[in-house]
C-alpha cells in the first residue's frame, strides 16, 4: 500500500525556479506511485513583499538585488528556460520582463485551496506570467486566471477586492518563515523533512524513496 505523505510546497508565483521544481516534483512522485500517495498545499512565500504595484524591469531588480550585469542576467535566464523545457513547461522572460508583487495572488490561492482548485490555480499563474508576461499583480489577470482553473471569476473578483484572506497569508508566511524558510522553492514533507531548491526530477524521487524507507 502506498504510503500517505503531505507535502507543503513553499514558492512564489514569481519564483521560476518554484515552477521548475514544482514540475520535477510531480514527475517524481508519478515514478513512486506505488511507494507515495502525496498531497500537495501551496504555501504563500513572496520573493519582494515590498514590489510596488506597477512592479520593475527584471534587469534593473536583479542589479540592484544581486549586483548582476545584463550579459550575467541574460545567461541565467537561459539556464533557467532550458531547465524549464526539460520539465515541459514553456518560460518566455526576456529584458522586457518584469518582477511584481504577487501578494494578491497568495490570498487568490488560499481561497483556492479552500474550493479545492488550488493546483489548477497555480499553474494558471505561472503560465500567465512566465509564459505569457502578464502581471500577478493585476487583479483582471488574476480573475482570468480563476476562471481558467475552474473558479467563479465573480467570487475571485470579491475576494480580490476585499481584504479577504489577508491575515491568513500573512500568518502562513511568518509561520514559515520562523520554521527557517527563507529561499523558495522549499518542499517540506510531513512537517519533517526539507528538500531545498528547483531540483530534477532524478534528485527528488531519490529524496522521496529515501523518505518513504524513513518512514517505515
Amino acid at each position: 500500500m502506498a504510503r500517505r505523505m503531505k507535502i507543503d510546497f513553499v514558492s512564489d508565483v514569481s519564483c521560476p525556479w518554484c515552477i521548475i521544481g514544482l514540475r520535477g516534483l510531480e514527475e517524481a512522485l508519478a515514478q513512486t506511485s506505488d511507494l507515495i500517495d502525496a498531497n500537495i498545499t501551496f504555501q504563500p512565500f513572496e520573493l519582494n513583499p515590498d514590489m510596488p504595484q506597477e512592479g520593475e524591469n527584471i534587469v534593473e531588480h536583479i542589479a540592484r538585488k544581486y549586483g548582476s550585469t545584463p550579459e550575467q542576467s541574460a545567461a541565467n535566464r537561459e539556464i533557467i528556460r532550458a531547465r524549464a523545457a526539460a520539465v515541459g513547461f514553456t518560460m518566455s522572460t526576456s529584458t522586457e520582463s518584469r518582477i511584481y508583487n504577487t501578494f494578491d495572488a497568495h490570498r487568490l490561492l488560499h481561497w483556492a485551496e479552500i474550493e479545492g482548485h488550488q493546483r489548477a490555480l497555480k499553474y494558471a499563474l505561472f503560465e500567465a506570467y512566465f509564459s505569457r508576461g502578464e502581471s500577478p499583480a493585476d487583479h483582471d489577470v488574476l480573475i482570468a486566471a480563476a476562471e481558467q482553473a475552474g473558479l467563479d471569476g465573480a467570487a475571485a473578483r470579491e475576494v480580490l477586492t476585499s481584504n479577504r484572506y489577508a491575515q491568513d497569508v500573512r500568518g502562513a508566511e511568518q509561520l514559515w518563515q520562523s520554521r527557517g524558510i527563507n529561499a523558495v522553492p522549499a518542499v517540506v514533507i510531513d512537517g519533517r523533512y526539507l528538500i531545498s531548491g528547483g531540483q530534477p526530477p532524478e534528485a527528488f524521487e531519490e529524496a522521496l524513496r529515501k523518505i518513504a524507507a524513513d518512514a517505515t
